[in-house]
């Protein structure tokens, strides 16, 4: 973040000038009066990893996780598959991508490619959303996409963490067609996915205002905002629970995942009316595997499919 590294440069000079041209009535210097000074921004915390999370994300291949879907859209559920790929990459805090080379405008973050597929009668539905999450330093996510494709066309949203949170949206209805606007910082629902992959205690819990996922808004055509949700995390066996609730929306999201590290999600459920009556859509983990699937692009690669037990994607 570029931010961080401008303020203490500018203060510093602005402190430099004070002292060498400030002067007292009596002609002294340095004994300038009544000159005011904010103190810089404080510069982000830096978050210490510990060397199980190195070996795990570092190491230069991706966790890929393929899910059982059913997915609520027209008032039925309807069958499907998930994939959650997780990977660390070098982002440009500045032009807020994916860096080719590391630099001084660059940091390590998690990406998540959350990606949905499924069928309503004789046309389908894909969805992915990516979020950029940073791992070494504490911050909000950085940026959030997601993108809606289906035969009656596509819609696209984007939030980009600056000064404020900078929101575009395009879509083929006439009232979402093209918004750009900003947020309030509020905790973005997205982001949470990837929190807890890094350390679950980060998680925030109680009742707060949270932006929920690109994904939901979207498909309910609601408004890209922040509503009071109650936000909670419990315990059961093995596993943890995040839950939100947003009485507002009548929607819940419960997502489960492992309570030791690297706190694999296990799958997830989110009911909310769907066809007038409340349905709840349902993922449920099939397989991971650690790959550096970029580079799995041969005809000879598409056996690791059937490793993840994908037909759709």
């Amino acid at each position: 973040m570029k931010t961080f590294l401008i303020i203490p440069f500018l203060f510093l000079s602005l402190t430099l000038a004070l002292s060498g041209c400030g002067q007292s009535a009596e002609g002294h210097p340095n004994m300038a009066k009544n000159v005011a000074v904010e103190p810089p921004a404080p510069l982000p915390k830096t978050r210490s990893l510990s060397q199980e999370f190195k070996a795990y994300w570092y190491a230069g291949v991706a966790e890929v996780s393929s899910y059982t879907l059913q997915q609520a859209r027209y008032g039925e559920t309807r069958n499907g598959e998930a994939v959650l790929i997780f990977v660390s990459e070098p982002f440009d805090t500045e032009k807020q991508v994916k860096a080719n080379q590391k630099g001084t405008e660059t940091t390590s973050v998690l990406k998540l490619n959350r990606v949905r597929k499924f069928l309503t009668g004789v046309y389908p539905y894909s969805i992915m959303s990516s979020i950029f999450y940073p791992i070494t330093v504490e911050s909000q996510a950085l940026k959030v996409t997601t993108s809606v494709q289906e035969w009656c066309g596509h819609v696209y949203a984007q939030l980009n963490n600056r000064d404020a949170f900078e929101v575009q949206s395009h879509s083929y209805f006439e009232a979402e067609a093209d918004e750009s606007f900003s947020l309030e910082k509020n905790i973005l629902e997205d982001e949470l996915w990837t929190m807890l992959r890094i350390n679950p205690d980060l998680l925030p819990t109680g009742t707060l205002q949270v932006v929920p996922s690109f994904e939901f808004l979207r498909l309910k055509h609601q408004p890209i905002k922040s509503y009071t949700a109650n936000v909670e995390v419990s315990e059961a066996g093995a596993y943890k629970n995040l839950t939100l609730t947003y009485p507002e929306l009548n929607r819940s999201l419960n997502i489960q995942f492992r309570k030791e590290a690297p706190f694999r999600i296990e799958g997830w459920t989110e009911t909310y009316p769907s066809g007038g009556v409340p349905i709840t859509s349902t993922a449920t983990l099939k397989k991971t595997i650690l790959s550096p699937y970029w580079q799995k692009n041969s005809n000879s690669d598409v056996t690791l499919r059937d490793s993840l037990g994908l037909s759709m994607q």
